[in-house]
Protein backbone atom coordinates (compact mmCIF):
# COMPACT_ATOMS: atom_id res chain seq x y z
CA UNK A 1 0.00 0.00 0.00
CA UNK A 2 1.50 3.47 -0.67
CA UNK A 3 0.42 7.31 0.07
CA UNK A 4 -0.01 7.65 -3.33
CA UNK A 5 -3.31 5.23 -3.71
CA UNK A 6 -4.76 7.05 -0.60
CA UNK A 7 -4.39 10.35 -1.59
CA UNK A 8 -7.72 10.45 -4.06
CA UNK A 9 -10.84 11.36 -3.43
CA UNK A 10 -12.40 9.43 -1.00
CA UNK A 11 -15.04 7.91 -2.44
CA UNK A 12 -12.50 6.32 -4.74
CA UNK A 13 -10.27 5.48 -2.19
CA UNK A 14 -12.83 3.61 0.11
CA UNK A 15 -13.59 0.64 -2.22
CA UNK A 16 -10.01 -0.08 -2.90
CA UNK A 17 -9.35 -1.13 0.88
CA UNK A 18 -11.62 -4.06 0.43
CA UNK A 19 -9.41 -6.69 0.61
CA UNK A 20 -6.19 -5.02 2.20
CA UNK A 21 -4.74 -5.98 5.65
CA UNK A 22 -4.47 -3.71 8.94
CA UNK A 23 -1.92 -5.64 10.92
CA UNK A 24 -1.35 -4.67 14.78
CA UNK A 25 2.15 -5.84 16.21
CA UNK A 26 1.91 -5.71 20.26
CA UNK A 27 3.62 -7.05 23.27
CA UNK A 28 0.90 -9.81 22.85
CA UNK A 29 1.39 -10.73 19.50
CA UNK A 30 0.20 -10.00 16.26
CA UNK A 31 -3.27 -9.73 14.55
CA UNK A 32 -4.28 -9.13 10.95
CA UNK A 33 -7.26 -8.50 9.56
CA UNK A 34 -8.72 -8.67 5.87
CA UNK A 35 -10.77 -5.91 5.44
CA UNK A 36 -14.24 -6.55 4.44
CA UNK A 37 -16.27 -3.68 5.36
CA UNK A 38 -15.89 0.51 5.20
CA UNK A 39 -17.36 3.65 5.31
CA UNK A 40 -16.42 6.86 3.30
CA UNK A 41 -16.51 10.49 5.17
CA UNK A 42 -15.83 13.56 2.91
CA UNK A 43 -14.41 16.52 5.47
CA UNK A 44 -16.49 19.86 4.66
CA UNK A 45 -18.58 17.97 2.07
CA UNK A 46 -20.10 15.83 4.44
CA UNK A 47 -22.38 16.81 7.33
CA UNK A 48 -22.19 12.94 8.92
CA UNK A 49 -17.84 13.33 9.10
CA UNK A 50 -16.35 14.97 12.23
CA UNK A 51 -14.51 17.20 10.58
CA UNK A 52 -17.40 18.99 8.70
CA UNK A 53 -17.49 21.97 11.09
CA UNK A 54 -13.73 22.19 10.38
CA UNK A 55 -10.14 21.27 12.38
CA UNK A 56 -10.79 20.44 16.37
CA UNK A 57 -7.88 18.72 18.95
CA UNK A 58 -10.18 15.60 18.09
CA UNK A 59 -10.10 15.58 14.98
CA UNK A 60 -6.58 16.59 13.89
CA UNK A 61 -4.80 14.06 12.30
CA UNK A 62 -7.52 13.82 9.68
CA UNK A 63 -6.17 17.21 8.12
CA UNK A 64 -2.73 15.98 7.77
CA UNK A 65 -1.40 13.84 5.02
CA UNK A 66 -2.90 10.57 3.95
CA UNK A 67 -2.10 6.99 5.33
CA UNK A 68 -2.26 7.95 8.70
CA UNK A 69 -4.80 6.17 11.44
CA UNK A 70 -7.65 8.17 12.83
CA UNK A 71 -8.87 6.61 16.14
CA UNK A 72 -11.64 8.13 18.10
CA UNK A 73 -14.02 7.34 21.20
CA UNK A 74 -17.11 7.00 20.76
CA UNK A 75 -20.50 6.25 22.85
CA UNK A 76 -18.55 6.26 26.37
CA UNK A 77 -17.23 2.81 25.47
CA UNK A 78 -16.06 1.82 21.86
CA UNK A 79 -13.33 3.03 19.69
CA UNK A 80 -13.12 3.24 15.77
CA UNK A 81 -10.41 3.57 13.08
CA UNK A 82 -9.83 5.24 9.90
CA UNK A 83 -7.42 5.36 7.51
CA UNK A 84 -6.96 9.17 6.42
CA UNK A 85 -7.45 10.07 2.49
CA UNK A 86 -6.85 12.79 0.64
CA UNK A 87 -4.16 15.39 -0.04
CA UNK A 88 -3.17 17.28 3.01
CA UNK A 89 -5.64 19.79 4.73
CA UNK A 90 -8.14 17.86 2.97
CA UNK A 91 -9.71 15.88 5.84
CA UNK A 92 -11.68 12.96 4.60
CA UNK A 93 -11.36 9.40 6.18
CA UNK A 94 -12.31 5.65 5.22
CA UNK A 95 -13.86 4.48 8.63
CA UNK A 96 -12.85 0.13 8.81
CA UNK A 97 -16.18 -1.34 9.73
CA UNK A 98 -14.86 -5.10 9.31
CA UNK A 99 -12.87 -8.02 8.69
CA UNK A 100 -12.04 -11.36 9.11
CA UNK A 101 -8.69 -12.43 11.10
CA UNK A 102 -6.16 -14.02 9.08
CA UNK A 103 -3.22 -13.98 11.76
CA UNK A 104 -3.39 -14.18 15.62
CA UNK A 105 -7.07 -15.65 15.29
CA UNK A 106 -6.16 -17.37 19.18
CA UNK A 107 -5.18 -13.52 20.64
CA UNK A 108 -8.43 -11.93 18.45
CA UNK A 109 -10.03 -14.73 20.76
CA UNK A 110 -8.58 -13.87 24.19
CA UNK A 111 -9.86 -10.14 23.41
CA UNK A 112 -13.25 -10.40 22.19
CA UNK A 113 -14.16 -13.43 24.05
CA UNK A 114 -16.40 -15.12 21.39
CA UNK A 115 -16.49 -18.27 19.86
CA UNK A 116 -17.78 -17.75 16.32
CA UNK A 117 -14.34 -16.65 14.42
CA UNK A 118 -16.75 -14.42 12.16
CA UNK A 119 -17.90 -11.89 14.56
CA UNK A 120 -14.23 -11.27 15.73
CA UNK A 121 -14.13 -8.53 13.83
CA UNK A 122 -17.12 -7.81 12.69
CA UNK A 123 -18.38 -4.09 13.06
CA UNK A 124 -16.15 -0.99 13.88
CA UNK A 125 -15.84 -1.52 17.87
CA UNK A 126 -15.18 -5.25 17.89
CA UNK A 127 -12.62 -4.80 14.69
CA UNK A 128 -10.60 -2.33 17.23
CA UNK A 129 -11.36 -4.58 19.72
CA UNK A 130 -9.72 -7.44 18.08
CA UNK A 131 -6.48 -6.08 17.00
CA UNK A 132 -5.81 -3.71 20.53
CA UNK A 133 -6.34 -0.25 18.99
CA UNK A 134 -7.05 1.90 21.33
CA UNK A 135 -6.18 6.32 21.52
CA UNK A 136 -2.57 5.26 21.59
CA UNK A 137 -2.78 4.33 18.05
CA UNK A 138 -4.36 7.62 17.00
CA UNK A 139 -1.75 9.40 14.12
CA UNK A 140 0.41 6.28 13.46
CA UNK A 141 1.61 6.09 9.72
CA UNK A 142 0.15 3.39 8.74
CA UNK A 143 2.90 2.98 5.75
CA UNK A 144 6.17 3.56 7.76
CA UNK A 145 7.68 0.34 7.97
CA UNK A 146 8.70 0.21 11.38
CA UNK A 147 5.08 1.28 12.20
CA UNK A 148 3.25 -1.16 14.91
CA UNK A 149 -0.16 -0.61 12.95
CA UNK A 150 0.45 -0.90 9.06
CA UNK A 151 -1.79 -0.85 6.30
CA UNK A 152 -0.72 -3.67 3.74
CA UNK A 153 -2.02 -4.64 0.39
CA UNK A 154 -3.64 -7.90 1.04
CA UNK A 155 -5.33 -9.99 -0.92
CA UNK A 156 -7.44 -7.81 -2.93
CA UNK A 157 -11.00 -7.89 -4.35
CA UNK A 158 -11.88 -7.70 -7.81
CA UNK A 159 -15.66 -7.89 -8.08
CA UNK A 160 -17.70 -5.22 -7.62
CA UNK A 161 -18.38 -4.22 -4.02
CA UNK A 162 -21.55 -3.97 -2.42
CA UNK A 163 -23.20 -0.24 -1.69
CA UNK A 164 -25.65 1.28 0.92
CA UNK A 165 -25.96 3.89 3.64
CA UNK A 166 -23.63 4.34 6.04
CA UNK A 167 -24.72 2.92 9.94
CA UNK A 168 -26.09 4.63 12.65
CA UNK A 169 -25.73 8.21 11.52
CA UNK A 170 -28.20 10.90 12.52
CA UNK A 171 -26.67 13.45 9.41
CA UNK A 172 -26.77 12.26 5.64
CA UNK A 173 -28.19 9.20 6.45
CA UNK A 174 -28.82 8.12 2.99
CA UNK A 175 -26.11 8.19 1.40
CA UNK A 176 -24.43 5.07 0.42
CA UNK A 177 -21.06 5.91 1.12
CA UNK A 178 -20.92 2.27 2.99
CA UNK A 179 -18.83 -0.51 1.04
CA UNK A 180 -18.68 -4.03 1.54
CA UNK A 181 -17.46 -7.27 -0.09
CA UNK A 182 -21.19 -9.05 -1.00
CA UNK A 183 -21.89 -12.16 0.46
CA UNK A 184 -18.94 -11.67 3.04
CA UNK A 185 -20.09 -13.34 6.71
CA UNK A 186 -17.69 -10.81 8.37
CA UNK A 187 -19.50 -8.04 7.37
CA UNK A 188 -21.85 -5.76 9.90
CA UNK A 189 -25.45 -5.70 9.72
CA UNK A 190 -26.72 -2.42 8.78
CA UNK A 191 -29.00 -0.82 11.93
CA UNK A 192 -29.86 3.00 11.04
CA UNK A 193 -29.70 5.86 13.16
CA UNK A 194 -32.76 5.13 15.59
CA UNK A 195 -33.48 9.32 17.48
CA UNK A 196 -33.25 8.86 20.98
CA UNK A 197 -37.11 9.70 22.62
CA UNK A 198 -37.64 12.52 25.06
CA UNK A 199 -38.97 11.37 28.32
CA UNK A 200 -41.84 13.16 30.00
CA UNK A 201 -40.97 14.77 33.52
Amino acid sequence: MHRKQLAGPVLDVAPQLLGAVIRHTTDDGTVAVRITEVEAYDGPNDPGSHSYRGETPRNAVMFGPPGFLYVYFTYGMHFCMNVVTGPAGTPSAVLLRAGEVIEGVDLARTRRGVSKDRDLARGPARLCVALGINREQNAVDLLAKDSPVRLLDGPGFDGTPSTGPRVGLREAPDWPWRFWVPDDPTVSPYRPHVPKRRTSG
